[in-house]
């Protein structure tokens, strides 16, 4: 605790990932949603060449006329790793600063891809003895990578799309063609979306729908994550849920689904129609049956349970017909550290189910506290 009474919580964004700009983008809406009467917010961010700073006042935190956000100045800290420490040593102290800020109660990671949601700094926080929001190391780093995300839930019965899992053997991939056999590509047939496997925001991603296409797509990928998967195009409708952990230990929650529709002249949800372009239309919650929605929520919490997470997760389905005619339910992926930007999926769902942005995030820090077995003031969710 600080010595006003109120959990420090400090929110970490930024990072090193390609989806640094979306990291702050997040981060400025879970900063907003912290109830300022009972949590003292210290903003930690983290330069595109990992160092971590306090950032300068004005900080960007949104996208502004398509200008992306990114930390670049500001006070040099460093994270403790002796757990003693409680947290954050400022490395230029000021007496603007002080030395309180050495110690937070709490971190909120609110950073998408590697160096961040990968188990990285999950790691990291782990060996300081810091409390944090969201999965463990294994979970994040399970669910970061896709081709072991499909691994685990195929093992516990969940559904998976085809695909082929490219890996770099010698130092860069070969785009060629003939990387896939002819019978790895009869079989998945076209569209394909060829992606990095450890990446988000559909950063590095194309949809070949000719083979010709194929080489450019594998080197996009390639330059965003040596290994790469290509994934069958699976027809439906695509559906989120989001999920968190339970209230006072219990089972895991699921809120209600979501669907992403495409407009007219969108070919797929790609970087800038989820950003930059108004391209798509979201009907939260879905229009789904009431079967459908609980066959959704069942799954989100499903896959949840198989990767191991903690306090929260999003879970991306398609939602068709198989080849036998009847319903199908795919899992797409699963993210650990889902966005929390004004356009994401995630908190508009759970509005949806009547736990607004405060809530919300009270709920997480309180399941990180609880967790860590750590006292704090945060309100008990309704």
């Amino acid at each position: 605790m600080s010595g006003t009474g109120k959990v420090r919580v400090a929110v970490v964004f930024g990072g090193r990932s390609a989806e640094h700009a979306i990291s702050c983008v997040s981060a400025g809406s879970v900063i907003a949603a912290l109830d300022p009467e009972r949590y003292e917010v210290v903003p930690v961010g983290i330069a595109r060449d990992g160092r971590w700073v306090l950032p300068d006042p004005g900080q960007q935190l949104a996208i502004d006329g398509g200008r992306l956000p990114e930390v670049t100045g500001g006070t040099a800290v460093s994270l403790v790793g002796d757990p003693g420490g409680r947290g954050l040593a400022v490395l230029e102290p000021t007496a603007a600063i002080g030395p309180a800020l050495t110690e937070v109660d709490v971190v909120f990671p609110v950073l998408h891809g590697a160096y961040g949601e990968d188990g990285t700094v999950q790691g990291l926080l782990e060996t300081s003895g810091l409390p944090y929001v969201g999965s463990g190391v294994f979970a994040s780093a399970a669910s970061m990578d896709k081709e072991f995300t499909k691994k685990l839930l195929a093992a516990s019965g969940l559904p998976q799309g085809d695909h082929v899992v490219l890996r770099d053997a010698g130092g860069a991939l070969c785009p060629d063609p003939d990387v896939l056999t002819a019978a790895d590509r009869e079989r998945l047939g076209l569209p394909v979306f060829v992606k990095p496997s450890r990446a988000g925001s559909s950063i590095g991603i194309s949809k070949v729908t000719d083979w010709a296409q194929f080489p450019e797509a594998v080197a996009t990928a390639a330059a965003v994550d040596p290994k790469v998967v290509v994934e069958a195009a699976v027809p439906g409708r695509e559906i989120e849920c989001g999920v968190l952990a339970g209230r006072d230990g219990g089972p895991p929650e699921a809120s209600l689904p979501a669907e992403i529709r495409l407009k007219a002249g969108t070919d797929w949800y790609d970087f800038s129609a989820k950003y930059l372009e108004d391209a798509v239309e979201f009907d939260v919650p879905a229009d789904l049956t009431p079967e459908q929605t609980r066959m959704v929520q069942a799954a989100s919490c499903r896959a949840y349970l198989a990767l191991d997470c903690e306090g929260l997760a999003r879970v991306d389905f398609f939602l068709g017909t198989g080849p036998d005619g009847a319903e199908r339910l795919v899992v797409n992926e699963v993210n650990t550290m889902p966005g929390f930007t004004p356009i994401s999926m995630f908190p508009r769902m759970w509005a949806a189910s009547g736990v607004g942005h405060p809530e919300l995030v009270d709920r997480l820090v309180a399941s990180a506290l609880a967790r860590a077995g750590r006292p704090g003031d945060a309100r008990t969710p309704r």
